[in-house]
């Protein structure tokens, strides 16, 4: 072998090197046991309800099929412009579930998007968001899903277009694009705000749906919740700022009674995944439902698509 020949080799065994230490996100950068996502005490799961309906679990975890909400088997299929995701299995069901899961896992799960067994999960588990999550609050909701029925089977894998089906990239998509951590309270707002504030971005998630996303799937931060493509099909998700061409005309009544029962300011109603969530808000206190009206009204107005009539 000649010289070029060789220097080219060692080149590219130096790029794939390089590659895959940068695509293994968990090894250098993700969780290590920070005492901040450490529990201070045992799981409950009366307040591990709350966040449940609050994160809207079951619109992507029950039972493709199934009547009941509360059987967590999965399947129900997301479509994206990358592709079809199925979620998984997250019922305590021992062999196809997260029955064999500790809590620790559980918050490494939700905190950085990786499995037990050390692999990345796709974003479309928004984890990005749920990373902003408290251990106490993340171990709740564990402990309830701990009370619902086991469910066997696992879901189809993803169908996912080239390259996003190697799923090792998404280690680079996290060094890219995760960051932030638990929601702390800010002093100088009401508790309602702070509330507020921990259940939209926290565990209610409204940004994963409520803004748009660059070419890598990435929420562009500058336009956080000001509305977006409908990744799952046509027209586009509302801006939910206090913009114009979102939420300026809507009081906080008005923003807490449609999390309530669904119907717009007009009497008219949503339709679609919006639907799903309201199921889920709705098992909200009124004080939660206000709070997250409060935490809204309160951001700066960004503009975004007007929404046809």
């Amino acid at each position: 072998m000649n010289l070029p020949a060789r220097l080219l080799l060692v080149f590219g065994i130096f790029v794939l090197a390089a590659s895959y230490w940068l695509t293994d996100f968990d090894a250098h950068f993700a969780f290590r046991g920070d005492g901040r996502w450490k529990p201070t005490r045992a799981g409950d799961p009366v307040n591990g309800k709350v966040l449940f309906a609050a994160g809207g679990c079951i619109s992507c975890h029950a039972s493709s099929g199934s009547d009941d909400r509360l059987h967590l088997g999965g399947g129900k299929p997301l479509k994206t412009p990358f592709g079809i995701f199925y979620p998984p299995n997250i019922s305590p069901d021992l062999n196809d579930g997260i029955g064999r899961w500790t809590e620790t896992q559980f918050i490494r799960a939700i905190r950085d998007g990786t499995a037990p067994d050390g692999s990345p999960y796709y974003p479309s588990f928004p984890y990005t968001s749920y990373r902003h999550l408290s251990p106490d609050d993340a171990i709740d909701i564990f402990a309830y899903i701990r009370t619902l029925p086991p469910v066997s089977g696992r879901p189809p894998s993803h169908d996912l277009t080239f390259p996003f089906s190697i799923r090792r990239g998404v280690g680079l998509w996290k060094l890219a694009f995760l960051n932030g951590s638990v929601i702390e309270v800010e002093g100088d707002r009401s508790e309602s705000w702070n509330r507020g504030r921990y259940l939209v971005e926290g565990v209610g998630h409204c940004a994963e749906c409520h803004s748009p996303r660059n070419f890598a799937g990435a929420i562009i931060d500058e336009k956080r919740l000001s509305g977006g493509p409908n990744l799952e099909g046509k027209g586009i998700v509302p801006n939910i700022t206090p913009d114009k061409t979102g939420l300026a005309a809507w009081s906080e009544a008005d923003i807490a009674n449609l999390l309530k029962d669904g119907f717009t300011p007009d009497f008219d109603s949503v339709g679609g995944s919006m639907a799903e969530v309201v199921r889920n808000t709705a098992e909200l206190s009124d004080m939660d439902r206000m709070s997250m009206a409060i935490y809204l009204k309160s951001l700066p107005p960004i503009q975004g698509q007007m929404r046809s009539k």
